[in-house]
């Protein structure tokens, strides 16, 4: 899979980032159960077979169906584990036919994110449960990927329209990790500022996008691995779950559970 900047890679994305991924799915799987699991935005399905288990059938779920037939191919001796080209507003799932759904680093990409939000509460039965895990807003870098982001009350207050309980952690890191977002981020900062006019902001973003998927790789090799976090060591040990959260905190982490019945289509 070639490297887009939002496909999290080993070699390719800054170690934090992919330690960030794999802390919201250790989370996940500390809560999951027996049942139907669907994992929307799975990509390639490597954190997607972490929740693999002989009582659970667990779908990953990609609008990009180059991105399933690889994934697919890649883990295709793990049982109980499927993969399917999906719309991640537009789930094609029954109504209340799913035990628990996954929604990772995924609603930050739509521009309406309330329609992926109702999806997932359809899919679930009256008793399932939705993850949702996304960057914290006032901690986010600045990424043209991510068109909607969220702060704690904004993410809770979208869930409660949908599910009638909801809770909202923070997946905070430690000292080392927090060491590693800054000096990336000084980084970018560096990079941004040699766009004196500002033109990212002024062109379409199509053209935006596009041009930030081929830089950011070049980018990557002119600063060299020791100032992207390529290689720093850090992993999901650094992140930890916490119920506190400021504007320091880089995820939240959102249980939804007891989804309403106006969620369904029919």
């Amino acid at each position: 899979m070639k490297l887009t900047g939002e496909r999290p890679m080993q070699g390719a994305t800054p170690d934090s980032l992919l330690a960030f991924h794999d802390a919201g799915y250790r989370e996940v799987l500390a809560r999951l159960g027996p049942g139907i699991t669907i994992d929307v935005g799975c990509g390639i399905g490597d954190e997607t077979r972490r929740l693999a288990a002989s009582d659970r059938l667990v779908i990953g779920a990609d609008y990009s169906a180059e991105t399933v037939r690889a994934a697919a191919a890649e883990h295709v001796e793990v049982d109980g584990l499927r993969f399917c080209a999906f719309d991640g507003s537009a789930l094609a799932v029954r109504d209340r036919s799913v035990d628990f759904v996954v929604s990772s680093h995924i609603i930050e990409h739509f521009t309406n994110p309330v329609t992926h939000v109702a999806d997932l509460a359809r899919t679930l039965r009256t008793d399932g449960t939705a993850f949702v895990i996304t960057p914290n807003a006032p901690a986010d870098f600045e990424n043209p990927f991510h068109v909607y982001l969220f702060e704690r009350a904004q993410l809770v207050s979208l869930l409660s329209l949908f599910f009638d309980e909801v809770t909202c952690l923070g997946l905070e890191g430690d000292d080392a990790l927090h060491t590693d977002f800054a000096s990336r981020r000084a980084g970018g900062e560096r990079l941004l500022r040699l766009d004196v006019f500002r033109l990212r902001q002024r062109m379409p973003r199509p053209a935006y996008v596009w041009t930030y998927e081929h830089v950011l790789p070049l980018a990557y090799r002119m600063l060299g691995r020791g100032r992207t976090g390529i290689g720093s060591g850090l992993s999901e040990r650094n992140f930890f779950a916490t119920e506190h959260v400021d504007e320091r905190t880089p995820g939240l982490f959102a249980i939804a559970r007891r989804p309403r019945v106006k969620a369904s289509r029919g």
